[in-house]
């Protein structure tokens, strides 16, 4: 017995040839109603199978044509479907000529046993005495496919309704989750602020008392105990740099972004000249066009600027001929792209990873001491001006840092 199986799913038409062939039938296969006539065309079937939910042609469609054809019309038809399950649209495939109609999945048995009966010639073939008339079979067609449609509907809005209460909830909890996250931010902020705050005070005590201490002992003890006051007074130095730093960084956290046009040009020269105030004997070439403006708040901007030039005029000192350069990138759009450039130690890019996180360091502290907190702080105020940070480097090729301050700066800073 050979078997047309015609379904436009991939998946059920290999099912079904499968056990059908374990049965020990031969099979060929069809996608839809017109792929099914034109197979015909080609060989013959002894029983046809078909899913009714086709494109291009469908089941009831395909079992009219077979019933119209002068030699189809006495082939077994059989409807094998998922989707159309209704009592209506079985009456449908009787009328449009179906010998059987089969319900999906069906055990195997169900199958075969329908197949035995309906190529035994000794069994009868109940057939109506004419086929209902064209018009009565479309008015049924359209009802059967009008039913689906609202049947689909309904899924449809019933998965959509189920998908507007998951999103709901799930923006309720990501909501939560925002705000427990805002506020454990602000709680930690608000920690740092303070402990920072508070430390300064008697870190500045310890420090004045220290100093005084390490003077009047200064030739009159142990060489030992001198190193141990000098000791203490550079852990104790190191301390004030840490909550400075953590204060820099709670300032650029808490504080309330006001814009205004600044004169990167003379902030950043302003900068460069405390830092040569504090070693005057050091000799550093410095490059800062006339002109630079930038769309910012003022005071975070110049705590940026005195982390980056500050690392600039660090990790510079031990270069001859130390160069420092400021400037500015604008693309076609007029967004502006600020660059910070020297000539320094750099660091592997390998490392950049951990360029901008708290207390990390890429450098020995013997070699260039530092807290680790300074990149962590600038980007943080880029972040909160809507801009982006990153560098470029190489290690002992100097390094590069490039900027911006959000969308709205190139168009705010014309």
């Amino acid at each position: 017995m050979k078997v047309l199986i015609v379904d436009d799913n991939e998946m059920n038409r290999k099912l079904l040839r499968v056990n059908l062939e374990g049965e020990g039938l031969r099979t060929f296969e069809a996608t839809d109603g017109i792929q099914a006539l034109a197979a015909l065309e080609k060989q013959k079937a002894d029983v046809i199978i078909s899913d009714i939910l086709m494109p291009h042609m469908d089941g009831y469609r395909l079992c009219q044509e077979v019933r119209k054809h002068a030699t189809l019309e006495s082939t077994p038809f059989i409807f094998y479907t998922s989707t159309y399950t209704s009592s209506g649209d079985e009456k449908l495939a009787l009328d449009c000529g179906a010998d059987r109609y089969i319900k999906k999945p069906a055990p195997l048995a169900v199958i075969m046993s329908a197949l035995r009966e309906l190529s035994d010639p000794r069994v009868p073939r109940p057939r109506p005495a004419e086929l209902p008339e064209e018009l009565l079979v479309m008015r049924e067609y359209n009802e059967a496919l009008v039913r689906k449609l609202e049947e689909r509907n309904a899924k449809i809005e019933r998965a959509r309704e189920e998908i507007l209460r998951a999103n709901a909830g799930l923006e309720r909890r990501v909501e939560e989750r925002t705000a427990e996250l805002v506020l454990a931010n602000q709680e930690l902020e608000a920690f740092s602020h303070s402990i920072a705050h508070d430390l300064r005070s008697p870190l500045t005590a310890i420090d004045g008392f220290s100093q005084l201490v390490a003077r009047d002992c200064r030739g009159k003890v142990a060489d030992e105990t001198m190193e141990h006051l000098e000791f203490i007074c550079r852990a104790v130095h190191r301390m004030n740099e840490l909550t400075d730093d953590l204060l820099r960084l709670s300032r650029a956290s808490r504080a309330e972004i006001r814009r205004e046009n600044v004169d990167f040009s003379r902030l950043a020269r302003g900068v460069i000249d405390n830092l040569r105030g504090l070693k005057p004997d050091r000799v550093v070439s410095v490059k800062i066009p006339d002109g630079l403006i930038a769309n910012a708040d003022a005071a975070l901007l110049r705590i940026a600027l005195e982390n980056l030039l500050g690392n600039a005029w660090k990790f510079t000192c031990r270069t001859p001929n130390p160069e420092i350069e400021v400037g500015v990138h604008v693309s076609g759009g007029g967004e502006r792209t600020y660059f910070i450039r020297d000539n320094g130690a750099g660091f592997d890019m390998a490392l950049a990873a951990k360029l901008f996180g708290a207390f990390e360091r890429l450098h020995a502290q013997d070699d260039f001491p530092g807290i680790g907190i300074g990149l962590t702080t600038v980007q943080r105020i880029v972040r909160r001006h809507g801009g982006a940070i990153q560098a470029q480097s190489a290690k002992g090729c100097g390094a590069t840092f490039f900027f911006d301050l959000g969308p709205s700066d190139g168009e705010r800073a014309r």
